[in-house]
C-alpha cells in the first residue's frame, strides 16, 4: 500500500472493531453444555420470525484487525483507549466523560493519535519535541498531497 492516511487508519481501526464484536465470545477452559442438543419441528417453528445470523469474520479480516490492533501500541495508553473507544462506534459524550475531556480536547486527541498511527505506518516517527498540532497538520497535509 501507498502512503497511509489519517482516514485509512480511521477506516481500518472502525472495521477491526467490527470484526472484534463478530467473534465468539470467550469461555472458560472446560466449559460445555451436557443438554443434548433441541431440534425444533416444522410446527414449533410455524409463526416465528427467522434469526439471521452475521457470517464469521474471514482468516484475512481476522488477521487485518490484529494488525490494527497491534497499531495502537504506538500510542500512550489514555490515547489508546480513546481511539479505540471512538473506533469501536461510542458517540463522544460518554468519552467525555469517561476520560474528563471537553469535546474540543477529546477530538484533538483522537485525531492526534490517528497522525501518529499514519506517521509510523508511513516510516516516519514523529519527534516528541513537536506539538500535537504539528503532527496533526502534517499528517493531514500528505492525505491532501495524495487526493490532489
Amino acid at each position: 500500500m501507498g502512503e497511509w492516511t489519517t482516514a485509512q487508519v480511521q477506516d481500518r481501526l472502525e472495521l477491526a472493531a467490527g470484526v472484534m464484536r463478530q467473534m465468539p465470545g470467550v469461555m472458560p477452559q472446560g466449559f460445555f453444555n451436557a443438554w443434548p442438543e433441541y431440534f425444533h419441528s416444522f410446527a414449533d417453528k410455524v409463526g416465528q420470525e427467522p434469526q439471521m445470523r452475521r457470517p464469521r469474520p474471514s482468516p484475512r479480516q481476522i488477521t487485518q484487525a490484529e494488525e490494527a490492533m497491534l497499531w495502537l501500541r504506538w500510542l500512550e495508553p489514555e490515547d489508546r483507549r480513546l481511539v479505540w473507544a471512538r473506533a469501536d462506534g461510542m458517540a463522544w459524550k460518554p468519552i467525555c466523560w469517561q476520560f474528563g475531556l471537553s469535546r474540543t480536547a477529546a477530538t484533538k486527541r483522537w485525531q492526534y493519535g490517528l497522525a501518529v498511527i499514519a506517521w509510523r505506518l508511513n516510516g516516519r516517527v514523529p519527534s516528541p519535541r513537536r506539538s500535537q498540532q504539528f503532527v496533526i497538520e502534517n499528517a493531514n497535509r500528505l492525505s491532501r498531497k495524495i487526493v490532489l
